[in-house]
């Protein structure tokens, strides 16, 4: 290796290790201060769930919550419709009645979710 990418190499490095070793060490909370999960509330306006919406343009509503069974009917983006339930996120789907044709089924979750909002801090 040249000399001069030695010295490039050195440089870089230490001006990536100077924030990291100047930074103030860190102090333990005092006992008053509250913690995340209490500051967040249910009224909290960035931590919370917005309305369900359909994010496709057409989703097939199936008699039980698994894609081989039969498909009911279609959901298509621009209907209303109310959520009646849903599985655990992992599984993924969703009970609903489509307010347009009055067709009830499951829609896969890949498709159908609330509106999530958070905010940063």
């Amino acid at each position: 290796m040249s000399a001069r990418r030695i010295a490039v190499l050195a440089a870089t490095t230490a001006a990536i290790a100077l924030p990291v070793v100047s930074a103030p060490a860190a102090t333990a909370a005092p006992a008053h201060a509250t913690s995340a999960s209490t500051m967040a509330k249910a009224s909290d306006p960035c931590d919370r769930e917005g309305p369900w919406k359909i994010h496709a343009s057409a989703v097939n509503l199936h008699s039980k919550a698994s894609s081989h069974s039969t498909v009911l009917g279609v959901m298509y983006k621009s209907h209303k419709f109310k959520v009646h339930s849903s599985t655990s996120r992992g599984s993924g789907w969703v009970h609903v009645t489509d307010k347009t044709t009055h067709v009830t089924g499951w829609a896969s979750m890949k498709y159908v979710y609330p509106t999530v909002y958070t905010c940063l801090p």
